[in-house]
């Protein structure tokens, strides 16, 4: 059991890491500590898809590391 899940959570670091360096590069949290605030938009398309995935991908990590922890 313990081995599935350590491949498992192989599997979905790697998706997880390839899923972050697809994204654009312009939309991490610089704007957040005072970046150029007109380049602000939302997200539509293949853009959104990619963070949709990236939540869930973080989310099914978290999962099986804690299950990793407890097993």
């Amino acid at each position: 059991m313990e081995d599935i899940l350590n491949i498992a959570q192989l599997v979905v670091a790697i998706a997880l890491i390839i899923v972050i360096l697809v994204q654009n590069k312009g939309a991490g949290l610089g704007g957040v500590f005072g970046g150029d605030g007109n380049t602000y938009s939302t997200k539509r398309g293949f853009e959104k898809n990619l963070h949709t995935i990236t939540i869930v991908l973080a989310a099914l990590f978290l999962g099986l590391a804690l299950a990793n922890f407890f097993i």
